[in-house]
């Protein structure tokens, strides 16, 4: 009998495991900010990802990483 009440624990000793291996973070989706101040926040690290994405395509359009290689 005292292998069926170990193999019934075991779910739950993994999810210990697993929350310790997370660093007991788990789900927090609570920051504090409104749904509105959450939009801001996400579009503006959408546009400041653009932004550095674009400059550098601008910059790195003559790096040489393209087929027109000397033969």
């Amino acid at each position: 009998m005292n292998c069926i009440h170990e193999r019934g624990n075991q779910r739950e000793k993994d999810r210990e495991r697993a929350q310790a291996r997370s660093g007991g973070k788990g789900k927090q989706k609570d920051d504090g900010l409104t749904p509105e101040q959450r939009r801001e926040r996400d579009a503006k690290a959408l546009q400041e990802k653009a932004a550095k994405k674009a400059a550098q395509a601008a910059g790195g359009s003559n790096a040489g990483g393209g087929g027109g290689g000397k033969k």
